[in-house]
């Protein structure tokens, strides 16, 4: 990888994913400390407080997240793990909320501080939804394992791709690596850890027949739960990802 990829261009040329993960670790973690944007609360999961990442180890052409994704060292602030639990908690106190997460870009990365914020919360009494590509989980054997130490954590698992040819296509990575996110849901299984998996399956993306495979490889794994099946909203960095990349889908 000559040069560090922001979103992608038409005419891209795939990269490794697992490459571009320590990459951006380098760009956005410091110890047991990481990068974020904010920490605010917000609705979903009927109220919950939330700490946004920096960084990312996919191209996702439908990204919602803002351009800290693409440009991680200008956007963002380092926080140790106890300042980012800190925050974590004392807003959801302040909101007399129960449930915590952290999302934007890839929340996996940087798993020293991951770590460090959920020794932190542990026996507080919260429920902590971790949201995730699947990347750092399938690729990283004890990854699971780790995560299955906390009872309260959750998991969101976001499928990209039921195909090589689609995952290459829309998240810019080597289609080679497109069966590690379903790796993650083996290895999540395996070590008890709750989760659940999600799939952008929007048909203006994901051709009919690749959504089925998608559904077929996950019941091949072994998973027959519930697949929260994500659609493409119009955000601007979204528009901005798809327009640069070749999609006109709005």
């Amino acid at each position: 990888m000559q040069k560090y990829p922001a979103y992608l261009m038409e005419g891209f040329m795939p990269y490794d994913p697992i490459e571009l993960w320590r990459l951006t670790e380098e760009k956005v973690c410091q110890g047991d400390a990481r990068k974020y944007t904010d920490f605010y609360c917000v609705g979903v999961y009927g109220g919950i407080s939330t700490g946004y990442t920096v960084g990312c180890c996919l191209r996702c052409v439908f990204c919602w997240v803002d351009f800290s994704r693409d440009f991680p060292h200008k956007y963002g602030d380092f926080y140790s793990a106890e300042g980012a639990a800190r925050l974590l908690v004392e807003n959801a106190r302040k909101k007399r909320l129960t449930k915590l997460r952290i999302s934007g870009a890839e929340p996996m990365l940087c798993k020293e501080h991951l770590l460090g914020v959920l020794d932190r919360i542990a026996d507080q009494g919260f429920a902590f939804i971790l949201e995730s590509n699947g990347i750092p989980v399938g690729y990283d054997a004890g990854y699971a394992a780790e995560l299955a130490r906390y009872p309260g954590v959750h998991v969101r698992v976001s499928i990209k791709a039921g195909s090589a040819q689609g995952f290459e296509e829309r998240t810019g990575a080597k289609g080679e690596f497109w069966e590690v996110p379903f790796r993650a849901v083996e290895r999540l299984v395996q070590a008890g850890v709750s989760f659940h998996v999600a799939a952008m399956t929007d048909p203006r993306l994901m051709p009919r027949d690749e959504r089925h495979r998608l559904f077929q490889q996950l019941r091949e794994i072994g998973y027959t739960d519930w697949v929260e099946e994500e659609a493409c909203d119009p955000y601007r960095t979204s528009l901005v990802r798809l327009r640069e990349a070749g999609f006109d889908i709005f």
